[in-house]
């Protein structure tokens, strides 16, 4: 007998909620001005005391970005090979979680290269030649290097959030955990590239949001094709019995 997965259906308006009300947040962080702030307790006018601290940069920046790394293509592999709570989701959620990782990376990097926004280690207040400017002022130039917002490093664990919108799906429970995780892990790696000199609070919290956002818009986009297959479950049983 054929069977399809019936995945049980889910509100988007909490969800949506959430992501509205985060905005409003971030522009409103935005407004105070508290990057700077925050930057100074770690920053001084001969640059930033831990940019070559041997943990930060050895643990928490090189190996986190590799280990990221290796969840990534131990999803990819779970979409033939799962294991674990994959093994409740259907191979077209697999893949979806998979790619939807991937893909929150990919745009969160392209953001960075269209950025003329450079790093706290490069302003003149911090031993480098770059102003302060907004990361929303596009097209001016602070006199840095730029292409420092958001926060890439940060993705390395925040590209994991849109798994919960997967993982709802066949388990609320798991799926908060795995959005606690990718939440507590991301702000870590934010923090210890803050404390470098590397970003801005502001540019961890626009990756997260980003990164959310993406997960999001790719279910809405693939949940009308498992509405689709759901509805088609009892024909399927009914030509297989």
């Amino acid at each position: 007998m054929t069977r399809v997965l019936n995945l049980p259906t889910v509100s988007n308006l909490r969800p949506g909620a959430m992501t509205l009300l985060a905005l409003v947040l971030l522009l409103g962080w935005d407004a105070t001005g508290g990057d700077l702030v925050l930057a100074r307790l770690a920053g001084t006018p001969m640059g930033f005391p831990l940019r070559d601290n041997t943990f930060l940069v050895h643990v928490m920046h090189e190996s986190a970005k590799n280990l990221s790394w290796l969840f990534v293509i131990a999803l990819f592999a779970g979409i033939r090979w799962p294991l674990g709570i994959l093994r409740r989701l259907p191979v077209r959620a697999r893949a979806q979680l998979a790619f939807t990782v991937l893909l929150s990376v990919v745009a969160v990097s392209v953001l960075k290269r269209a950025s003329h926004t450079s790093c706290p280690w490069d302003l003149k207040e911090f031993g480098g030649v770059a102003s302060h400017v907004s990361h929303w002022a596009w097209r001016v130039y602070d006199g840095g290097p730029g292409g420092c917002f958001p926060a890439g490093h940060a993705s390395a664990a925040f590209a994991y959030l849109g798994g919960y919108f997967v993982l709802r799906r066949v388990s609320p429970r798991a799926a908060l955990v795995w959005l606690g995780v990718s939440l507590a892990a991301g702000l870590a790696l934010g923090l210890s590239q803050q404390l470098r000199g590397a970003h801005y609070m502001s540019h961890t919290l626009w990756t997260a949001w980003i990164c959310w956002v993406v997960g999001f818009a790719i279910d809405l986009a693939a949940a009308p094709r498992t509405s689709r297959l759901s509805a088609a479950e009892p024909a399927v049983l009914h030509a297989g019995s």
